[in-house]
């Protein structure tokens, strides 16, 4: 029986690690995952590193796993990445990896207000700065730690920096670079007035590629360890979140909804679109040319997977979704932290129902009300999407894990009157996005069926008066902190 050709994805989220094999068409033969795992650094106000070197490791245990799994059935024919955006690792002049630092450590919170050129920031980069972004973490880690700062050679994105551990060639990924505050989105490159901003060495940036260039080859070390060919390509692959928007092929000017551990609400766009009230974020696309334009709901996923694992620890989706169905109530909201473009953070947050407690508030409730919560807070971002651009089509896509739930898409289909389109190999989009990716760096072009299920509207599973209700309550909480 001849080998399947596969590709060797390795996808660096926020709270997981995650290796695939796939075909060529996205599917997934083989797959591991772990948690991935920080550390809290004290100098700072909510910061958190990790250790390059333990994620390496286990990175390369995980791809000797899953090549174990796939066995005598795939011939690996290239190798890429995909990883969490605005993570970054600091890497001395001789390669050695220093330090990891992840999307959510904010070590540069404390110097946000001694840049001044906020709006020029905003004009070149499609984001309002904030510690988010990697040149504050490059600033925090400068102030606090000035000899680990000296030793700073070179500064790659997460996925760039597994790319390099394959292939020992250093490069920064166009969508990748968006999120560093030191690139020019417009014209894509590296900004010599955004660096003076920042007082930071354009040196330390290695040169820009596009996601599908490829890179190099495997390494002969790892070829070795894997029992891989060292002719292998390592493909240049990119940010989760637009390899996730390419898993669902969109045209452009469609509207994609990520529903990752974050639920990015995305419109393709051809032309470097900026918001006037500064609501959105504008990045650079994996595909030449494209842009997307952002609003974010913020950790809904997040919020969902540890509810998940608090009252449903040993039970999958179609557990929940058949309670779900059993339950038919509407008695509890809740407002979760979510965030809404424009709007600044909740720091409260809880479930809200009638005292006293009932006999029907039992675990679906609470899980109904989280799903509400996350539906409500798409929409809301949804509507400043759209005052920003129009949108006239009749459907959004959606993707990631959060859409193993009919639930939820049911929900956004009522609120945003829109059907909902659904691709195969939906729950772990970037990892499909990178299998396409490694197409088009190889030249190949897979003829496959259209798989998508389309959820369309349906009436009657929220109504205007929870909607209302939610945004009642969510305005309430900001006069509560705990």
């Amino acid at each position: 029986m001849p080998l399947i050709p596969g590709y060797i994805v390795v996808d660096v989220g926020t709270g997981n690690v995650r290796v695939a094999i796939t075909d060529r068409l996205g599917k997934i033969l083989s797959f591991e995952r772990r948690s991935m795992s920080y550390l809290s650094d004290e100098a700072f106000e909510s910061s958190f590193y990790f250790n390059p070197g333990e994620l390496w490791e286990k990175i390369g245990n995980m791809v000797k796993l899953v090549l174990e799994k796939a066995a005598g059935q795939v011939e690996i024919k290239a190798i890429t990445a995909s990883s969490q955006r605005e993570g970054i690792v600091l890497m001395d002049k001789d390669g050695n990896s220093l330090l990891g630092l992840p999307n959510h450590d904010h070590r540069g919170r404390a110097w946000e207000d001694t840049v001044k050129e906020k709006e020029r920031i905003y004009e070149l980069t499609g984001r309002f700065p904030s510690s988010l972004f990697s040149a504050f973490k490059l600033i925090g880690t400068r102030e606090k730690y000035q000899g680990l700062y000296s030793k700073v050679s070179q500064v790659l994105s997460i996925s760039d920096w597994v790319q390099f551990q394959l292939s020992g060639v250093m490069g920064y990924e166009h969508s990748q670079a968006s999120e560093t505050l030191l690139y020019d989105v417009e014209k894509m490159v590296w900004s010599d007035e955004l660096a003076g901003i920042f007082g930071i060495n354009l040196r330390m940036m290695p040169p820009l590629h596009h996601s599908g260039e490829i890179l190099g080859t495997l390494n002969a070390q790892m070829a070795s360890e894997w029992d891989l060919n060292d002719n292998v390509p390592v493909v240049v692959g990119g940010a989760d979140t637009q390899l996730a928007i390419k898993s669902t092929r969109p045209m452009p000017g469609d509207i994609v909804l990520v529903s990752g551990t974050t639920t990015p609400v995305v419109k393709v766009v051809d032309h470097y679109r900026l918001d006037k009230r500064q609501r959105s974020w504008t990045g650079r696309h994996i595909e030449r040319g494209q842009f997307i334009l952002e609003t974010n709901a913020g950790v809904t996923g997040l919020n969902f997977q540890r509810l998940k694992e608090i009252f449903y620890p040993n039970e999958g989706y179609e557990v929940i979704e058949n309670e779900l169905k059993a339950y038919q109530g509407n008695n509890c909201l809740a407002s979760l932290g979510s965030l809404i473009a424009g709007d600044a953070p909740l720091t409260t947050g809880g479930f809200f129902f009638k005292v006293p407690v009932g006999q029907d508030l039992g675990r679906a409730a609470f899980i109904q009300a989280a799903l509400w919560d996350m539906a409500c807070s798409i929409k809301e971002n949804y509507n400043v999407l759209v005052e920003i651009e129009d949108y006239d089509r009749d459907y959004v896509w959606g993707c990631g894990g959060g859409f193993q739930s009919h639930t939820l898409s049911s929900y956004l289909g009522e609120l945003l009157q829109k059907k909902i389109r659904i691709r195969e190999n939906f729950s772990q989009a970037s990892v499909t996005g990178a299998a396409l990716v490694c197409n088009e760096a190889l030249g190949i072009t897979p003829t496959p069926e259209d798989h998508e299920n389309v959820v369309e509207i349906e009436s009657g599973t929220g109504d205007g008066q929870q909607y209302e209700a939610w945004k009642r309550w969510r305005k309430n909480l900001r006069q509560i902190e705990i």
